[in-house]
Parts: structure tokens; C-alpha cells; sequence
């Protein structure tokens, strides 16, 4: 049996509960916590958007702002608790999440510096609503992101040589479109006729600009028919790589409920030391930086 993370003699007591509780979603005070805030996370957001309603402001702006400031409050002791667990708090702080984090309160400390022109500054608490991916990916996503996850890094080349050859392709078109129009119907730099031909590959089609030559609309035919053919390629890729992946993972999943004799064996561990929670279902230790994990069994 594998050696208990409570038994090592390692970072146990008030850190190590206190990290189950924010990080972990195994335990019933770790479910308690995710679904709290994710009521708050919502209900932040919420007065955000009735902040932004005038009439609403209005009536109700000091009751508004009173409830922001306890949403920003119980943020504050939340984003302190998560620096305080962690062994390496400046990673977490530089973390996708960590920035996540700090810029959904900070908002409401600055707006005490800078005054009435904070009510542009203030908007930006709407990122609260991306600590929901957080919430969602400990409560019962964690396998679904994970997958996600695997075939997106999986597909990242392809992609990225696909997005070369498209940035290829506008702007040569754009450039040839600058050559045949006059500046008169607003192709008046290469910049300008990219931006052109982006617009019309991707057939959005904002219309402010368009060609009026012949040869101009014979080259703008063109662009929309490739466009159509082009916004395909990266669904593409990426379904095809979510199959492979959906295989793989099949395999590997059957394999460990046949090593371990469990038809459901997941593991949503988060490592204490790097956060990283993607583990093997049958990991005891970090697979990123060798920390040891909580596994209770």
C-alpha cells in the first residue's frame, strides 16, 4: 500500500487541511468549497452586469456596491489562502490562474486610488467568470480537461502551420488586391487591404470596404470560396486528434482497471508543490515534480 501523505510527517496540519479544502475536490469540504464559490464567482459576476445597467445603478448603487465589496473581500482571503498552502507561492502567483485570480480583485483596490475614473477599471472584475473553468475542472471535469487538453498539445503544430499558411495566403491576396484598386475604395495601404482580406476569408464581410474593379470582385470571389474551405481544416485537425486521443485514453483506462481491479479509479490529487493536478489514476506522486500526494485509500 502506498504511503499516506498524512503519515509522511511532511507540511501535515492546518496547511494540508486547508489545501485539500481549496485545491482538492475528494472530500466533502473540498466539494462544499468548490460550489461555494462557484455561486459567488456567478453572483459577483451578476452585480458586475446590474452595475452596468444605469437605471439599475441608479436605485440601487450603494446596495450594489456594498455586496461587490463583500464578494471582493471573500476573494482577497481566498487568494491568500491559496499563496499560503502552496510550497512555491511565486509560481502559483505567475500562474495562468494565479494572474486570474489577482486581476479579479484588483479592480476594486484600485478603484479607491484612482476615483471616478475607475468605472471603465471596475468592468474588468467580469474575468471572475473564467475562475470557473478552476471550479469546474476539480468537481467532476477534471478527466473531460484533461482530454481536452491532451488533444489540443497534440494538435498545436499542425495548427500553427496551418495558421502560417493562412497569414500566407491574406497577405498575398491583400497585397494584390492593393495593387489592383484604386484608394478610392479604401485600399489605400497593404495593411489595410490584409486587413481586407481577412475579413473576407474568414466571411465575416463588414462591408466598409470593397473592391469596385472587375478583376478586383474576380480576386474577392476567390478569397470567399478558399474561406469556406479553410475554416474547416482546423475543426478538422483537431476532431481527429480528439479521436486518436479518445483511443489512447480508452486503452489506458482499461489497462489500469484491470491492474488495480476498479471500474472507476480516477484520482483528483492536486500537488501541493507545482499544482499540477492531470495525475495518472493510479499516481502516488506527482508525475510533474515527484512531490508525494494526498492519496487516502
Amino acid at each position: 500500500m502506498a504511503l499516506n501523505y498524512r503519515e509522511s510527517g511532511e507540511n501535515t496540519g492546518w496547511k494540508l487541511r486547508l489545501h485539500e479544502i481549496i485545491y482538492e475536490a475528494d472530500t466533502t469540504s473540498g466539494r462544499r468549497f468548490d460550489v461555494l464559490l462557484l455561486c459567488l464567482i456567478i453572483g459577483s459576476v451578476g452585480v458586475v452586469m446590474l452595475e452596468s445597467v444605469a437605471s439599475i445603478n441608479n436605485r440601487f448603487g450603494n446596495v450594489l456596491i456594498a455586496i461587490e465589496w463583500a464578494f471582493t473581500i471573500f476573494f482577497t482571503f481566498e487568494y491568500i489562502a491559496r499563496i499560503v498552502t502552496v510550497k512555491k507561492p511565486l509560481k502559483y502567483m505567475f500562474s495562468f490562474f494565479g494572474i486570474i485570480d489577482l486581476l479579479s480583485i484588483l479592480p476594486s483596490y484600485l478603484g479607491l486610488f484612482i476615483g471616478s475614473g475607475s468605472s471603465s477599471l471596475r468592468t474588468l472584475r467580469i474575468l471572475r467568470l473564467m475562475r470557473v473553468f478552476r471550479v469546474l475542472k476539480l468537481i467532476g471535469f477534471l478527466k473531460e480537461a484533461r482530454f481536452l487538453s491532451k488533444s489540443l498539445q497534440a494538435s498545436k503544430s499542425k495548427i500553427l502551420v496551418f495558421l502560417m499558411a493562412v497569414l500566407m495566403v491574406v497577405t498575398i491576396t491583400g497585397t494584390l488586391m492593393y495593387i489592383i484598386e484604386d484608394e478610392s475604395a479604401g485600399f489605400d495601404s497593404i495593411p489595410r487591404s490584409i486587413y481586407w482580406a481577412i475579413v473576407t476569408l474568414t466571411t465575416v464581410g463588414y462591408g466598409d470596404i470593397s473592391p469596385q474593379s472587375e478583376l478586383g470582385q474576380l480576386l474577392a470571389s476567390m478569397i470567399m470560396l478558399i474561406g469556406y474551405a479553410i475554416i474547416a481544416v482546423p475543426t478538422g485537425i483537431v476532431s481527429s486528434e480528439m479521436a486518436v486521443q479518445a483511443r489512447r485514453d480508452k486503452q489506458e483506462e482499461s489497462g489500469v482497471q484491470r491492474s488495480l481491479g476498479k471500474e472507476d479509479s480516477s484520482n483528483t490529487q492536486s500537488c501541493q508543490n507545482c499544482n499540477f493536478i492531470f495525475h495518472d489514476d493510479d499516481a502516488d506522486f506527482c508525475k510533474k515534480c515527484g512531490e508525494h500526494l494526498n492519496v487516502r485509500r
